[in-house]
């Protein structure tokens, strides 16, 4: 049975697990705060009752917030970091392109080889960071230096809701929506770099980025040759509900979701992977951990077993039982593990293979080590 056919009443039971009705006494004090100075909104108070605690809100205005001002001062010290630890590695700038959704500016990270081959010699690789509002940070440089090395041309943007960038980029969140323009439009920049091979472009994401990296993928007419998605989310119509309400805020009260999966069923089932699996046309590999306390192994393994029922000569899954935890969320880092001095890769027995199959897949699919045409 495909997932068309059944996706609905999954909707309609999973979102049944979240409650949006309350007092209408209580919802206008929850929509009464309005951003500080920096846009930070005061802590909630703790739940009184259990209809505070399941409260989830629709308005925009009550959409989670953070210290603005810090989290730029932590982007700059990145870019900064990226900037020294590139010196006489690769070269390395930081841009801004124009995204197809709305002309948004969307800051990214540039990377090329220091001597390049040639023109249209290159491969290259579109890194999606991850996060619910997440940023490119200066744990992804080892494998940014060994995708360089090996000959790929990457790009990594912070697209729409990334931190660092001020309140207006973070509200303009939209999970799994232009979001996923934002990073297509990467593609545009590549082909305007003489050294990139515009048929030879991957896409590769983790957790959220994994998200994007399938949605980008589970299109038929993808930009991509290729792509990878390391414990990627795989069903927000699931994921809100496993999750409970205190996640599903950061959901509800985005701009162009507005509710709840039971609420707006077509848009949740849209922006999942697990439901767009028939659309895949190009070859996908993913990765997923049986220890993972982000995407849940019950989350990520549906879209495992889609792949592997639907899709079956174009996706190399692997599950990962139990891997050495990385530093966040037991499995769900557990091939990101990095030493955070000095950013060089912190190896388990399981990180060495994922990244070793990873690099493999796509030297098949891309085939790096071609010349220019």
């Amino acid at each position: 049975m495909k997932w068309s056919l059944v996706h609905r009443r999954h909707v309609a039971a999973l979102g049944l697990a979240l409650v949006t009705i309350v007092p209408v006494a209580h919802a206008q004090q929850q929509g009464g705060e309005r951003p500080g100075a920096n846009g930070a909104r005061p802590r909630p108070a703790a739940p009184r009752t259990r209809a505070d605690s399941l409260y989830v809100s629709a308005d925009p205005a009550d959409h989670p917030q953070r210290d603005h001002a810090k989290d730029v001062t932590g982007r700059v010290e990145t870019d900064s970091i990226y900037a020294a630890r590139s010196n006489g590695v690769m070269k390395y700038e930081k841009i801004t392109y124009k995204s197809s959704a709305g002309g948004m500016m969307i800051p990214a990270y540039v990377y090329q080889p220091l001597s390049p081959r040639g023109p249209r010699a290159h491969a290259a690789l579109v890194f999606v960071h991850g996060g619910v509002h997440g940023r490119w940070t200066e744990s992804y440089l080892p494998f940014v230096k060994e995708a360089v090395q090996k000959g790929y041309v990457v790009i990594a943007p912070d697209y729409r809701g990334s931190t660092g960038y001020g309140a207006d980029h973070y509200n303009a969140i939209d999970y799994g929506g232009w979001e996923v323009d934002d990073v297509r439009s990467a593609v545009d920049y590549l082909k305007s770099l003489p050294i990139v091979d515009p048929d030879r472009i991957g896409v590769m994401g983790w957790s959220h980025g994994g998200m994007i990296a399938s949605l980008l993928l589970f299109d038929e007419k993808t930009p991509f040759k290729s792509g990878a998605a390391i414990v990627p989310v795989s069903n927000l119509v699931f994921r809100l509900g496993y999750k409970g309400p205190r996640y599903a805020r950061s959901f509800a009260t985005q701009a162009r979701l507005r509710g709840l999966p039971h609420e707006k069923n077509d848009e949740y089932v849209k922006r999942s992977p697990v439901y767009n699996v028939e659309k895949l046309r190009v070859p996908i590999l993913v990765h997923v951990a049986t220890n993972d306390e982000d995407v849940n192994y019950v989350e990520d393994v549906q879209l495992v077993w889609a792949l592997r029922s639907q899709k079956p000569e174009l996706a190399e899954t692997k599950v990962y039982v139990d891997p050495t935890p990385g530093p966040v969320s037991v499995g769900h880092t557990f091939s990101r593990r990095v030493n955070p001095t000095t950013l060089e890769r912190d190896d388990s027995p399981e990180q060495i293979d994922s990244w070793n199959l990873t690099w493999a897949f796509f030297e098949r699919t891309l085939n790096p080590e071609r010349g220019g045409r």
